[in-house]
Formats: C-alpha cells, sequence, structure tokens
C-alpha cells in the first residue's frame, strides 16, 4: 500500500512512524475486518491526493459542515447495506480517519432526518425499550423539542 494512502489513518501515520520506513512487518488491525478494511483503504485510495485534516485547527471557527454536502463518489461509495455503513464508521473512527468518519456520520444522519421515532427503531432493528408511561415523560420533558 502506498504511504499516502496509509497516511489518510492518524493511527496507521503514527504506527508507521514508530516502525520507520524500513520495516515491513504487518500492522495488526484486530477491530477491522479484512473485507472493511478493503473498503476504508479504497475510500483512502481516492482521496489520497486531498489536504490533510489539521488536528491543531480551532474547532470553534472551522466551517459549518452541512449534510448535504456529500460529493458524487463520496455518496456512491457509502451506498452500502446498514451492516456495512457502521462497520465503515467505526472502522473510521478506529484508523481515525476524519474525513471517511464525517461522510458515514453525514450518511446516517440524512437517513434519519425528518423520520419519526419509530420509524428510525424500525429503519436500524432498534428495539423500543420504553414503557408508554416513559415514553410520555419523555414527550412531556422535551415538547420544545418538537416545537423546533
Amino acid at each position: 500500500m502506498e504511504k499516502a494512502v496509509a497516511e489518510r489513518s492518524v493511527l496507521l501515520k503514527n504506527m508507521l512512524e514508530d516502525v520507520g520506513d524500513s520495516d515491513d512487518s504487518p500492522i495488526p488491525l484486530p477491530n477491522v475486518t479484512a473485507a472493511i478494511l478493503k473498503k476504508v483503504l479504497e475510500y483512502c485510495e481516492h482521496h489520497k491526493t486531498d489536504p490533510l485534516p489539521n488536528p491543531e485547527e480551532d474547532k470553534d471557527n472551522a466551517p459549518i459542515r452541512r449534510g448535504d454536502d456529500i460529493e458524487e463518489w463520496d455518496a456512491q461509495f457509502i451506498k452500502v447495506d446498514n451492516e456495512i455503513l457502521f462497520e465503515i464508521i467505526l472502522a473510521a473512527n478506529y484508523l481515525d480517519i476524519k474525513g471517511l468518519l464525517d461522510l458515514g456520520c453525514k450518511t446516517v444522519a440524512n437517513m434519519i432526518k425528518g423520520k419519526k421515532a419509530q420509524e428510525i427503531r424500525d429503519m436500524f432493528n432498534i428495539e423500543n425499550d420504553f414503557t408508554p408511561e416513559e415514553e410520555e415523560q419523555i414527550r412531556r420533558e422535551n415538547e420544545w423539542a418538537a416545537d423546533a
């Protein structure tokens, strides 16, 4: 793998710096399956010439990101089933690939935008473990959010 591709991941970049350029030893990634790593590397290969995010960037002055500003290639890349999508998000978080993590989170945000709680539960197979009384209490406590 090209160094520019590996360096899209802060974790891999740091590991490569630790072992040096001469070491060809494999890098263990216990939290990422081979299939998901292949998908992650496809993303990194496509974005290898993009500027790397600056970790020191002032978050208060960072540009506001929108959920609908996803590039065409990225939109096609992330069109996967929900299980793969969440595995990609977990891998991007573990490998510290900010652009891919942002893409995955934007995708999920766009999926749930405008949906009711039950629709979201159905979409992601989430069991509702609230009693009707607990649900009503939460609605009363958060009435302000429904008005927004």
